[in-house]
């Protein structure tokens, strides 16, 4: 079949891959323009704009998908199929109503659970013990389309949202192939999902990152896996000694069990070095400071002279 591509993100790029390498024909590649980004600002070409110059693919670079230069150049590129992959962007059924096998959209949840942005985040921000692939038609309401094909995976213990999301797009590369591949001989068959049983997966926010220590430990260790590497879980050191604080941002820990018996305030670093929960306590084992880079809780104690008391408090908006 000939494909047409609408996506941004890093996500799809196994998918861009597998399609490359298959007998289908991507004939364009549809990404967002560059933006600023890092420190200097510089305009950066999204992932899929890096990969379709490489790999020599017709490239559109918009904003705005829906404009006469932009559907133009996807109608004249007659395609058999959208697949649309991290993309950012809602496409209008004047694009997706173009080929004659539709629309495909690869999505990093077992919906209709976690529709929306971050739905990689919030299953582990929210515990869940499994994920998944779901490859659905586009739809007006933000992924309530038609399931085509899903693959389950177990969420590891330790694991966080950067590792989660590379394996979620290894996984979902395969997954897509045999979606094409029964599209094109006629055999999808389409499943309408449960709206009643939806749930949300909102775009993350910096706030979403503020770190409040009167939580269980468990809850914040989840928004420590499934907040890294953005927004980050965060907070504010403050030495007791000296009364400064310093913005870090916690890459991973541990829960320790504690009863708390001298009611030691949330936030407050024990004699074990230990951060006391609203519930249990947490052994920072990975945290950044702003502007270094990821060391263990070990090295950034010795270098701070860190002292039983010393503790973490919650940002501000």
């Amino acid at each position: 079949m000939n494909i047409v591509y609408l996506g941004s993100g890093q996500f799809g790029i196994d998918c861009l891959n597998a399609i490359a390498a298959s007998p289908h024909k991507l004939s364009l590649v549809v990404t967002a323009t560059p933006h600023p980004a890092g420190r200097g600002r510089l305009p950066t070409p999204t992932p899929v704009s890096i990969w379709a110059k490489e790999n020599s693919i017709p490239l559109i670079e918009t904003d705005d998908v829906h404009s006469p230069k932009s559907a133009d150049r996807i109608k004249k590129a007659e395609p058999d199929l959208l697949v649309v992959i991290a993309f950012g962007h809602k496409i209008a059924n004047t694009l997706t109503g173009l080929p004659p096998k539709g629309a495909v959209n690869v999505h990093a949840s077992l919906l209709p659970k976690y529709r929306g942005a971050a739905p990689i985040n919030w299953a582990i921000i929210n515990s869940e013990k499994e994920t998944g692939i779901s490859i659905i038609t586009l739809a007006e309401k933000i992924d309530a389309g038609d399931i085509i094909a899903q693959s389950k995976t177990k969420i590891e213990p330790d694991e966080n949202s950067a590792s989660l999301h590379d394996r979620l797009a290894l996984l979902a590369a395969p997954l897509l192939l045999e979606t094409i591949n029964s599209i094109e001989t006629g055999k999808a068959a389409y499943q309408k999902q449960d709206d009643s049983l939806a749930t949300k997966a909102p775009k993350l926010k910096k706030s979403d990152g503020f770190i409040d220590f009167g939580e269980p430990a468990d809850t914040i260790r989840n928004k420590i896996l499934g907040l890294f590497p953005w927004p980050g879980a965060s907070a504010n050191y403050l030495s007791k000694k000296t009364g400064k604080t310093e913005h870090v941002t916690f890459a991973a820990a541990e829960i320790i069990p504690s009863t708390n018996p001298e009611k030691i305030s949330p936030g407050t670093i024990d004699n074990n070095l230990n951060v006391i929960c609203g519930q249990n306590a947490l052994k920072i084992t990975q945290i950044k400071p702003a502007g270094s880079s990821i060391m263990s809780f070990r090295a950034f104690t010795n270098g701070r002279q860190t002292k039983p008391g010393d503790s973490f408090l919650k940002l501000q908006l």
